[in-house]
């Protein structure tokens, strides 16, 4: 299982300090849409170019203008862009045509989709990599990610399934069928990142 250390809601200054403590625990880096939202490509771009041999996630939450979207990341930096389930298919198509010419990929977030019938669709337009994701106004309601969305991408063959929502010490290990654990809060309002990370990596 791979660590995907997700930095949203911070500063520049606080996600290249949590990275210094991190980064030898983690897999992917995500940069966060609040983050993206805030300072733009140039995040992504520096983030990359400070951790070359990091996949870089771009959670762009993209749901139209694929193409464009996608090319501003990719050129930025990025290795993996995300693209919200609920996206039209040519937005869809787009995005995925661009990562092939970029040799990078696409994430479709499945926030708020709760039929298989909508992954089963997406997996015949090529996508191969999907999130399974309880937001954070979902996770105040005591909602959290655990195995039982896996539902919506069992027996789809040849892909990577992502989760996030909530994911922390005391239930990752309980993640089945999940090759990339999304992790935010649990690390990053730690008081002692690198501990926790470590701890979370095993």
């Amino acid at each position: 299982m791979k660590i995907q250390l997700a930095l949203d809601r911070l500063t520049s200054e606080q996600c290249f300090s949590i990275l210094e403590e991190t980064a030898e625990n983690i897999d992917w880096i995500e940069i966060g849409t609040g983050v993206i939202k805030e300072y733009g490509m140039a995040i992504v771009r520096e983030i990359s170019e400070a951790y070359p041999h990091k996949a870089i996630v771009a959670d762009m939450k993209t749901c139209d203008a694929g193409r464009h979207e996608a090319k501003q990341a990719f050129e930025a930096g990025a290795d993996i862009i995300t693209v919200m389930a609920f996206s039209h298919n040519k937005t869809i198509e787009e995005t995925l045509a661009v990562a092939q010419q970029f040799g990078k990929r696409v994430m479709v977030d499945l926030l708020g989709v709760d039929s298989k019938e909508r992954t089963e669709e997406l997996h015949g337009l090529g996508v191969d990599l999907f999130c399974l994701h309880i937001g954070k106004d979902m996770q105040k309601e005591g909602t959290l990610a655990d195995s039982s969305l896996y539902h919506l991408v069992e027996g789809l063959e040849d892909v990577e399934v992502a989760i996030a929502g909530g994911i922390n010490e005391k239930t990752i290990g309980l993640l089945k069928g999940i090759d990339i654990a999304i992790v935010g809060s649990a690390i990053t309002a730690s008081s002692n990142l690198g501990e926790v990370s470590k701890r979370l990596r095993k």
